[in-house]
């Protein structure tokens, strides 16, 4: 079983920055991608970001340049830096991991969900 834990939300203004950190724990084998999603109010939730374990990275059009995805494998934990936040960008956060494995030789595939960090972005 894995548990994601998310921190770093909080209130900012426009144009400021905030750090957002999943700790994973349990066991990591057969990960391949993690990412972050968020869902505002009345929306649906969105890919914000994501970044395999090869490294790949990619963002949505609405948070390029401003957005930058990391990871730390020694801790296991992912981050988002997030900066020049706009009032658009205020939301519950998610991180996601997502596992590939195969059963009787069948490819298939399981994802873990953070409970959630708000970030508002707001004078």
């Amino acid at each position: 079983q894995v548990q994601l834990v998310e921190s770093g939300g909080g209130l900012v203004q426009p144009g400021g920055s905030l750090r957002l950190s999943c700790a994973a724990s349990g066991s990591m084998y057969k990960l391949y991608v993690m990412g972050w999603y968020r869902q505002a109010p009345g929306k649906q939730r969105e890919l914000v970001a994501f970044i395999t374990t090869a490294d790949y990275q990619n963002y949505a059009d609405s948070v390029k340049g401003r957005f930058t995805i990391s990871r730390d494998n020694a801790k296991n934990t992912l981050y988002l830096q997030m900066n020049m936040l706009r009032p658009e960008d205020t939301a519950v956060y998610y991180c996601n991991f997502k596992f590939r494995d195969t059963a009787y030789g069948d490819p298939y595939e399981y994802e873990y969900w953070g409970q959630g960090t708000q970030v508002t972005v707001s004078s």
